[in-house]
């Protein structure tokens, strides 16, 4: 099942804070870290079932080891925090010396908290394992132990499975860092609280840079169209500030939810100009999309440029990710619903119409996570296999 809600609210945007040259910093920090670019696969043959001149997918799976692109976000922010409490000019300051005498004793005794649906916990971790500081990360009800060992695993974090859902555990996590003393680093932003946020978002652009440099190496130009996941609209956002602030035609964005969580999608229908809560159950696969409440920073961008929402079933992204498997790249359920989307337009020329997917096309897709839970990830590969198997005629 697909929805569409087309955003009335479009109006200037200011994204001056993601464009290439105000994210200079944020890539000089990213390059002193081993890894280089995440790769950028072409998917011909969905391109060809849509009528577009180019699909292409920027395949995360593989950035700092973490299978997610939520490192980029967490270490870009807790280096500026942690630069902000020593004070660091940041525009200067390099990893190797926040690992060194005297900074090193200071940040081995910072406590840095976050509450996660899991990458971006495991973003938090990993970076609090690269400065050597400690992170408290806490997680909705309904997270799976995988995820909870994974963000353990990448770094220097105590987790915590709490019996609250998302958008409670972030108020929740909130207090408990002012009780504690620690500092908050979410990737979610109200009103107050909005700088830490900035610098998650702004780690994010790094993705966007990379693909539109790679897209130019293989002669396909920028962007025409983003379809950009939104769980509370961080990287979304971001992505769309990066687009709108790199070039002088901006391409068409859409956000790309979750139908039972889909905060953005049920706002624009709303059409009043607010954010809203979303109304569904909560219920789906999509785990790193399952946050209620947009972030402000996100929704301030989001609505003014945005053509409009998508909400998709669970069956569609599990569509997506056997589609991305067979074209070679790992997409867990949050990362591939986009690609599963883009497939089932290919059968709505009203939709692709709307949208403007036509022969000049040239989609960016960004898968932002691999197989973050291994064991759902083979059963929905297998469950295709077999399904095939069944329909055989003997």
């Amino acid at each position: 099942m697909i929805a569409f809600s087309p955003n009335t609210l479009r109006h200037a945007v200011d994204a001056a804070a993601f464009s290439r040259d105000e994210t200079i910093n944020v890539r000089r920090i990213h390059a002193m870290i081993p890894g280089g670019p995440t790769a950028l696969v072409p998917l011909p043959a969905l391109a060809a079932r849509l009528g577009v001149q180019a699909v292409v997918v920027k395949d995360e799976s593989a950035r700092f080891g973490l299978k997610a692109f939520k490192g980029l976000g967490g270490v870009y922010a807790m280096f500026r925090m942690l630069c902000e409490a020593l004070g660091l000019d940041p525009e200067a300051t390099t990893l190797d010396e926040l690992r060194r005498r005297p900074h090193c004793d200071k940040i081995r005794g910072m406590h840095f908290a976050t509450t996660t649906d899991g990458n971006h916990g495991k973003g938090v971790s990993w970076a609090a394992g690269v400065f050597g500081c400690r992170a408290h990360v806490f997680m909705p009800r309904g997270s799976v132990e995988v995820r909870a060992q994974a963000i353990r695993d990448a770094g220097s974090a105590e987790v915590t499975v709490t019996d609250m859902a998302y958008d409670d555990c972030v108020a929740w996590t909130r207090e408990k860092a002012e009780q504690e003393g620690w500092l908050l680093i979410q990737d979610t932003s109200w009103s107050g609280y909005e700088r830490v946020p900035r610098w998650i978002m702004q780690g994010y652009t790094t993705l966007f840079f990379e693909a539109v440099d790679q897209m130019r190496a293989m002669g396909l130009g920028r962007p025409t169209h983003l379809l950009l996941q939104a769980g509370v609209g961080a990287m979304a956002g971001a992505v769309a500030g990066a687009a709108l602030a790199d070039g002088d035609q901006p391409p068409v964005i859409a956000t790309v939810e979750a139908r039972e969580v889909a905060c953005f999608y049920e706002s624009f229908l709303a059409g009043d100009g607010r954010p809203h809560r979303a109304a569904g159950s909560g219920e789906t696969i999509m785990a790193g999309l399952n946050c209620a409440v947009p972030c402000t920073l996100a929704w301030d961008l989001l609505s003014g440029c945005a053509a409009g929402g998508f909400a998709c079933s669970d069956g569609v992204t599990e569509r997506g990710m056997r589609l991305l498997a067979a074209a070679g790249v790992v997409s867990g359920e949050s990362g591939a619903v986009t690609a599963g989307l883009l497939d089932g337009l290919s059968a709505d020329a009203a939709l692709r119409d709307a949208l403007g997917l036509d022969e000049n096309a040239v989609v960016l897709l960004i898968s932002t996570e691999g197989d973050t839970d291994p064991e759902n990830y083979q059963r929905i590969l297998i469950l295709e296999c077999v399904s095939k198997v069944e329909d055989v005629q003997f």
